[in-house]
């Protein structure tokens, strides 16, 4: 669409039927697109002797008329920017838009931590539906982050979307960095949230332009964690007390399956299944991302379920599987006892699932399969090649290369 031209011009001036007692006359400002006027008070008054009038400002050096002089020009730069983002973003611009905009009564006004109490409330309704409550709980924290920045930084309890620029997420980062103290793969992740706040907005085009536009995300690149099969096999066979034991033998069930906390916490005996061969498969949906998934069952996973098999557990579950919080508490505590010294949570297992069955041959397209990915790029980050690997791959590289060696030792 080929965007109108208009005449624009912001001009201030003495609104001198409005004189004060003590002489001082108020200071407004009229701004005027294709010959319609908007005007509002500065709430400022000046002695009409230090106005000039062909100029539209205060004359002299003193400290009144350079107090003056800063504010209209700040509230002239403030005038044009708003009617150029306008005139960006829409085909007509008005003098009464630009005015309401400027003085923060647009009638349609949307604010930050508003958009995020509605998102929010989005997410608590899909819990158990389309999503985990980990994910509710991003949105949730997130929110309270930004309350305190908003409050800490510009004594604000809220701020409208088309005040968020490149300085702003800056800010927010440093603040989340130096204030907050937290790890930079945090900070990336609150920042992609806030992200996806924003295009959300600009998609019901609450605002034209999502301020993360230039601006660049940066993330620690940690190696995800996993257990080598020696840990693996340490912590299946350590003595521990009953509390210990029942979430060592679920974090051992899902390094042989590589089920979620989540997919293992609602593990019932509809998804055990029998294939026509009579092997036990785990086959179900994953609650994080709706897709598929299909795991034989391996001896040590079959022997848990077996161990578990006479209890009863809420739900019709199989295994005694804790709240995520008191899990993850349990693991700790554990790979003390047993001399692990790797930073030990629930993931791990899934981690440490897609690690040893990689290293083990296994096609990086049937453990995709397995873990329920939506696409092949995820499974990806699990491909680390163990030294046990690349050992063993070398070992068969070798062997092939005998006659070569045999070669090389006669002619040197």
């Amino acid at each position: 669409m080929k965007r109108m031209r208009s005449t624009f011009k912001v001009l201030f001036f003495l609104k001198r039927d409005k004189q004060k007692k003590d002489g001082n006359v108020p200071v407004y400002c009229r701004i005027t697109i294709d010959g319609k006027e908007a005007r509002f008070g500065m709430k400022k008054n000046i002695d009409p002797k230090l106005w000039n009038v062909k100029e539209g400002k205060a004359t002299g050096k003193s400290a009144e008329s350079s107090e003056i002089n800063a504010l209209l020009e700040k509230t002239k730069a403030g005038i044009h920017k708003i009617y150029r983002d306008v005139q960006e973003r829409e085909n007509a611009v008005s003098s009464e838009k630009v005015k309401n905009i400027f003085l923060g009564i647009d009638s349609k006004q949307y604010m930050l931590l508003k958009a995020f109490d509605e998102q929010i409330e989005e997410k608590f309704n899909l819990i158990g539906k389309k999503i985990v409550k980990g994910t509710y709980n991003h949105y949730y924290y997130l929110r309270i982050r930004l309350a305190e920045f908003l409050l800490e930084k510009y004594n604000l309890s809220d701020i409208p979307l088309r005040e968020i620029n490149y300085q702003f997420i800056r800010d927010f980062e440093m603040y989340m960095l130096t204030v907050r103290g937290n790890k930079q793969s945090t900070i990336a992740q609150n920042l992609i949230l806030l992200k996806l706040i924003l295009e959300l907005a600009y998609k019901n085009e609450w605002i034209y332009r999502n301020p993360f536009f230039n601006y660049k995300i940066e993330d620690e690149k940690s190696e995800r964690g996993y257990l080598t099969q020696r840990e693996v096999e340490i912590l299946m066979n350590w003595k521990l007390d009953k509390r210990l034991e029942r979430t060592r033998d679920v974090f051992i069930f899902c390094c042989f399956t590589g089920l979620s906390y989540i997919d293992v916490f609602k593990l019932t005996n509809e998804q055990i299944q029998l294939s026509i061969d009579g092997q036990q498969w785990i086959m179900g949906k994953r609650e994080k991302t709706d897709m598929d998934y299909f795991i034989p069952m391996m001896e040590i996973p079959k022997k848990i379920l077996e161990k578990y098999k006479n209890h009863t557990f809420k739900n019709g579950k199989l295994l005694p599987v804790k709240t995520s919080l008191t899990v993850n508490r349990h693991l700790k505590e554990i790979a003390k006892i047993c001399g692990i010294e790797k930073h030990l949570t629930f993931h791990l297992s899934r981690h440490t699932f897609a690690t040893l069955t990689m290293s083990k041959g296994v096609s990086l397209e049937s453990v995709s399969k397995m873990l329920g990915h939506k696409n092949i790029q995820t499974t990806q980050i699990y491909a680390k090649m163990t030294t046990e690997k690349v050992g063993r791959d070398m070992a068969i590289f070798a062997e092939s290369m005998k006659e070569t060696e045999r070669k090389f030792a006669v002619n040197f």
